[in-house]
């Protein structure tokens, strides 16, 4: 079901508000998601980092999964895309986003994921067949240019550096493939599971960093531990959970455009948060990418 098709009679509006819903609360964990990965930086490897949120997010979805006892049985094809996308996204992404955090900071950290939208629209126009909408290219390209007005505005010659910068691609890149392999599942299997699935392909796959996982959580504090609790409960479980709902009933291409959202809101959090500080052209690209998502929604 696509938005168009949301927009019918009354039960159909209802659906098309609880889309929206889902997708704001999406952007608003994602967001958090970068200021706590780079708090979390000090304490935890990246890989350590994405085994630890995962388990978290694991055992919270494990359970709502056994209340709502909803469960289809995925063809060997769903399968196949169920692999792609837990390891790509559930996996690479979040150890190649903790790594780059490591060496800049969550504006840019976020800013450089954000490039992952233009590339799913780009995949998701050929391979999923949804084209490429005039006002969808043109909002993207509006909203790409607020994120590079972020990036110019918070990577400092102090904060970042090119192996962090080819993290961050590396991560949007990774974003962009697990979007346009999930999207063909969600149409017959429901998102929690789906999220699901996600999580235990990537904690399987992410196995080997538990020796140290275990070690590094021994020294951590308390705090420390509810940032990861928090990080594998919100952004991932939850968040994650609301993105399949919407994408199973937007376009993934205008779906992702959404997300340009996040970097003004990381870079918000992490200045009250972190204390990093945005520059005015990181509130200026803010705006503009503000611009470009409402651009992108009309039809």
């Amino acid at each position: 079901m696509t938005e168009t098709q949301l927009s019918g009679g009354p039960g159909t509006t209802r659906a098309n508000r609880l889309a929206f819903g889902a997708v704001a609360f999406t952007v608003a964990a994602w967001a958090s998601a970068f200021v706590a990965i780079r708090d979390l930086g000090d304490d935890f490897g990246p890989g350590p980092l994405t085994l630890g949120r995962l388990v978290v997010a694991a055992v919270v979805l494990s359970a709502l999964l056994a209340v709502r006892r909803e469960w289809v049985r995925p063809t060997r094809r769903e399968w196949t895309l169920v692999g792609v996308y837990g390891v790509v996204w559930f996996g690479v992404y979040n150890v190649a986003l903790n790594a780059a955090e490591q060496r800049v900071d969550a504006g840019t950290a976020a800013m450089l994921v954000n490039i992952g939208p233009i590339l799913i629209a780009l995949l998701a126009g050929t391979l999923l067949r949804e084209g490429y909408p005039r006002w969808l290219l043109v909002g993207a390209g509006v909203a790409f240019a607020g994120a590079a007005l972020i990036g110019v505005a918070t990577a400092g010659e102090d904060d970042a550096d090119l192996l962090g910068i080819a993290f961050g691609v590396g991560a949007a890149v990774a974003y962009a493939i697990g979007v346009v392999a999930q999207k063909p599942v969600l149409r017959r299997l429901p998102s929690l599971q789906v999220t699901w699935l996600g999580c235990m392909v990537a904690a399987v796959a992410c196995l080997p960093y538990a020796p140290a996982l275990v070690e590094e959580s021994g020294r951590a504090s308390a705090g420390t531990l509810g940032w990861l609790f928090y990080l594998g409960l919100v952004p991932t479980a939850l968040a994650f959970s609301t993105w399949g709902y919407a994408l199973a009933r937007m376009d993934a291409g205008r779906l992702g455009v959404t997300t340009y959202l996040v970097p003004p809101l990381a870079i918000v959090l992490a200045w009250i948060l972190l204390a990093e500080a945005p520059a005015p052209l990181a509130l200026a690209g803010g705006a503009v990418c503000l611009a470009g998502v409402a651009l992108s929604r009309r039809r």
